[in-house]
C-alpha cells in the first residue's frame, strides 16, 4: 500500500473510532479543518510510525509542519525515502 493510502486509511479508521466526521480528504484539505483533533493526530502519528517505520516529527532536522493533507503526505513520503537511503 502506498504512503498516501496508508495515511488516508488510518485517518478514516481513527475518525470512525473517535466518532469524528471527516470531509472528503484531498491534498488541499487543511488539517485543522479535517475533523480530527490533536488526540486523533497523536494516534495517527503513532500508527504511522508502527506501520511505516518512520516519524518525521522526531527524525527531521529542519521540519516544516504540514498545513494540508498533501503537505502531511509529502512529509511522510520524504521520511520513508530518507529511511530507505
Amino acid at each position: 500500500m502506498s504512503t498516501r493510502l496508508t495515511i488516508l486509511s488510518n485517518m478514516k479508521q481513527i475518525a470512525e473510532e473517535q466518532d469524528k466526521t471527516l470531509p472528503a480528504l484531498g491534498d488541499q484539505t487543511v488539517l485543522v479543518e479535517s475533523g480530527l483533533d490533536s488526540l486523533c493526530f497523536a494516534i495517527l502519528v503513532a500508527r504511522l510510525d508502527a506501520e511505516l517505520g518512520v516519524d518525521p516529527f522526531t527524525t527531521a532536522e529542519d521540519i516544516v509542519f504540514p498545513v494540508t493533507v498533501g503537505d502531511f503526505v509529502r512529509l511522510y513520503d520524504q521520511a520513508v525515502l530518507d529511511a530507505a537511503a
